[in-house]
């Protein structure tokens, strides 16, 4: 009798034995009279071969491409020569006995058995042939050992895995909301979470201790390649923990799940301060898989005869320079074309030095003396032959465009080894930041983040000087998340708000349930989040997360296959006291 086998365990060993395959066609070829089909299932792919001799032949030559099938036959060794070393089972073959065609299949929009370039909105409009190809079966296998190891991490560290609901009220938390409507409560909405984040705080006042959750979240805000719509994350909480602990539990997790899932032993991950991370590379997620430090030139040029320099510094801003290797062989066009890039960042200018053997080149060369140029040689470490690049001004405006050039002229000269993962620290945020779009002072974290010990005194006299018990774990450029020591008492957390402009109703209105349970022994705790898609994304070598979960929107939000968001029944509507007003074309 036949053994059902899958179609990737087939080895020289079972050779002789009559096997029975269930999978898609993924191949078919003539060669000689005979019929090649290649059978495809979830753990490989089977050659097997049909003779004209053979009843079974005339089904096989109307087989086609996805064609779902039921085969028997006898595994014997390929002819010598015939070998397939791509293949796990190239070096056998399975005669074919019987046929059966358990299914049929459209001709597919796109090729399924291989990973050339394809649209992405067709590729997400049939995604359920989509996932069939081979690099996205393995980005979700892949997906599926980090997120076990994960879990076996934690369970072995005693924590517990708590749910947390979807339906919650609506607070602050940086985003914009995903809302329900309530039928039950007319003109009243749940919201979708953001993340869990009161919900776990208020488990470690319930006693729990040890919490964690591989949590769905939402957040209404504008998409790119490392961010959707909803999205997984490793929700992580303690109580009676120091900010070390913390950062010592989730290093030590992604070190587990690295050997665990992928195989690699990772090396201790570097420790930046946050005004390190911004001095040295620009921003506060720095790509550490190659150098090109920013170097500081604001003494250097203090007493410069430019202008442009001599003003920033004086008026309390920076001069910073950036190594552009090999940058002196670059044409004057090309240079024009790199002061546009950086105004494209946010620059009001570049000033660019050609350090070439015969002298320098630069839009401001009559204002750089040897001194000048020696000066920044040295500071950036620059040779003959290498380009500096200069930027002026204030240290929140030149920082983050020199940071963002230097990624470029990383991608640009190849710096980067693309099978790298450069893991870092980063520590001691500020509290408040400046937010970009309403130009309100706002918690680079959350408003429910503890500042830094020594650091509350500030919160009357100077609060923009506080930092902040906050931490970011960042992978080759890429903030996988972040997390905080919390405050754990009422009168300090109330404080905080009444910083932030709350009033006591306000305080009351959003935040009442977590204020009261704060007052019923609250024991100090701390803990992060990180994104699961990210951490999956840079496993698999991706550059999208769309490409590593199984049923993501597209740019804009949609979800092609399943046509959504789409209209709803009027009756739907008027059950939730809802009316639109949206105008349709």
């Amino acid at each position: 009798m036949a053994k059902v086998i899958s179609c990737g365990a087939l080895r020289a060993s079972d050779a002789k034995s009559n096997v029975e395959l269930r999978g898609w066609v993924n191949r078919r070829r003539d060669h000689g009279g005979l019929i090649f089909i290649d059978v495809r299932d979830a753990e490989g792919v089977t050659q097997v071969v049909f003779d004209p001799q053979h009843p079974t032949f005339a089904e096989a030559e109307r087989l086609r491409h996805e064609d779902v099938i039921r085969v028997t036959g006898g595994v014997r060794l390929r002819p010598s020569g015939t070998e397939n070393p791509r293949l796990a089972t190239g070096d056998v073959e399975v005669e074919a006995g019987e046929l059966e065609v358990l299914n049929r299949s459209q001709v597919p929009p796109f090729p399924i058995n291989s990973d050339g370039a394809i649209d992405e909105n067709l590729r997400l409009e049939y995604r359920y042939l989509d996932l069939r190809r081979p690099r996205m079966q393995e980005n979700l296998r892949v997906r599926h050992r980090i997120v076990k190891a994960i879990r076996d991490f934690f369970d072995e560290r005693d924590f517990v895995e708590i749910e947390t609901p979807m339906l919650i009220k609506s607070t602050p938390e940086g985003a914009r909301d995903y809302l329900v409507p309530s039928r039950l409560h007319e003109g009243m909405f749940y919201a979708l979470p953001q993340s869990p984040q009161l919900l776990k705080q208020v488990l470690m006042i319930s006693g729990f201790g040890r919490y964690v959750q591989i949590a769905r979240c939402m957040r209404d805000e504008d998409l790119r390649a490392d961010r959707q719509p909803e999205f997984t994350q490793l929700d992580v909480e303690m109580s009676f923990v120091t900010q070390e602990e913390v950062l010592e539990t989730m290093e030590s997790c992604i070190h587990y799940v690295w050997k665990r899932a992928l195989d690699i032993d990772l090396p201790a991950f570097p420790r930046l301060t946050h005004a390190e991370a911004i001095k040295k590379y620009g921003v506060d997620k720095p790509d550490l898989r190659f150098g090109l430090d920013l170097a500081d030139l604001s003494q250097a040029f203090a007493g410069s005869d430019f202008a442009v320099f001599r003003s920033a510094i004086a008026d309390g801003g920076v001069v910073t320079g950036l190594r552009y290797p090999g940058g002196a062989a670059l044409s004057r066009r090309d240079f024009d074309g790199l002061v546009e890039l950086a105004r494209e960042f946010g620059a009001k200018g570049m000033v660019w030095v050609a350090l070439a053997s015969d002298g320098i080149k630069s839009p401001a060369a009559k204002f750089l003396n040897d001194a000048d140029i020696a000066k920044l040689r040295s500071a950036c470490e620059a040779q003959d032959g290498d380009a500096v690049l200069l930027f002026a001004g204030p240290a929140a405006e030149a920082y983050p465009v020199a940071g963002k050039m230097r990624n470029a002229v990383g991608e640009r000269c190849k710096l980067r080894d693309p099978n790298a993962m450069a893991f870092c620290w980063v520590t001691g945020f500020p509290y408040l930041e400046v937010d970009e779009t309403t130009g309100q002072v706002a918690p680079a974290h959350h408003p429910f983040t503890s500042p830094a010990p020594g650091e509350w005194d500030l919160i009357d006299s100077d609060p923009k000087r506080m930092r902040a018990q906050h931490y970011d774990m960042v992978l080759n450029g890429y903030e996988l998340g972040s997390g905080s020591i919390r405050i754990h008492q009422a009168e300090l957390q109330r404080r905080i708000f009444e910083m932030l402009g709350l009033t006591a109703e306000q305080i009351d209105d959003r935040f009442g349930f977590f204020m009261r349970a704060l007052e019923y022994g609250a024991p100090p705790h701390g803990g992060m989040a990180l994104g699961i898609d990210r951490i999956v994304m840079l496993a698999c070598g991706e550059d999208n997360i769309r490409e590593v979960i199984a049923f993501p929107k597209n740019q804009v939000g949609r979800d092609l296959m399943m046509d959504a968001p789409s209209d709803v029944p009027p009756e739907l509507l008027r059950d939730l006291h809802l009316r639109s007003t949206a105008a349709r074309t």
